[in-house]
């Protein structure tokens, strides 16, 4: 048996993983809390923002978090389609799951619906990162423990989307998003702890690329999109803001019988 090394370059890339599943959680309940305040296109391009959002977090944390991944006496290597089909299953999942209750009208079955859905869509993205592993030997799985990884991934992501339905504040949201982060992190390395490598040593070249080759850029750009697209929601107006403007503008409407000029 291979022995596996889960934080190759010590509390970095758990710590980093975490961070990067707190930012997709916070950025993608904030975009669920503003999609349920409007109505339209608006909630749709909300709810495309906060599945993004999520899926791109998810996956984020889960290869930040296997660049510390090591097995003893192989190197690893990593099936780019398998790997990039894994990111398009998150997105796509937790799109279904965000947009059953974002239009669901009964609540509770649009989150239980939602929250199985979206966490089955995380350990199905982990697992099939698992698959485009790359390494000589062969990877096995304790059942009990994969079971309570998808396990915790559904109650994470039910816990997640009743946040988004029932959490307001901008300090309740991020209280929301750190203990989502916790539960996604608990998710992945329950799953990793499932996993047991069987060596066969070989000199053969293993196919696919290696992780700083093409999973560190691919998460990079991926962090930065998160961190762009959180200045983005942050600068945005909520519904609220945009009310009371339009509020403001209502008695000078009243009084002058016109329009305001608008100014160039």
């Amino acid at each position: 048996m291979g022995h596996l090394d889960h934080a190759a370059f010590g509390w970095l890339t758990p710590v980093l993983s975490y961070v990067m599943a707190c930012i997709g959680a916070a950025l993608g309940l904030r975009c669920t809390v503003r999609a349920l305040g409007a109505t339209g296109r608006s909630r749709r391009n909300w709810l495309i923002t906060a599945a993004s959002a999520i899926g791109t977090g998810i996956w984020t944390m889960h290869f930040v978090a296997m660049l510390g991944f090591g097995v003893g006496g192989t190197d690893i290597r990593y099936d780019v389609p398998l790997t990039v089909l894994s990111l398009l299953v998150a997105m796509v999942v937790v799109c279904a799951g965000v947009f059953a209750v974002g239009y669901g009208r009964d609540r509770t079955r649009a989150l239980l619906i939602g929250g199985l859905t979206t966490g089955l869509g995380v350990a199905s993205m982990h697992y099939l990162g698992m698959a485009a592993v790359r390494l000589h030997g062969d990877v096995a799985y304790e059942p009990a423990r994969v079971a309570l990884s998808v396990l915790i991934a559904v109650v994470a992501a039910t816990a997640a989307l009743w946040a988004a339905l029932n959490i307001k504040s901008p300090v309740a949201v991020t209280v929301a998003s750190l203990v989502m982060g916790a539960a996604v992190s608990s998710m992945h390395y329950t799953g990793m702890f499932a996993v047991s490598v069987r060596v066969t040593p070989s000199g053969a070249a293993l196919p696919g690329a290696t992780a700083m080759q093409f999973i560190f850029p691919l998460a990079v750009g991926l962090g930065s999109y998160l961190f762009l697209t959180s200045a983005f929601v942050a600068l945005s107006p909520t519904t609220g803001e945009r009310d009371a403007s339009a509020s403001a503008q209502q008695p000078v409407e009243s009084v002058t019988g016109r329009r305001p000029a608008r100014t160039v």
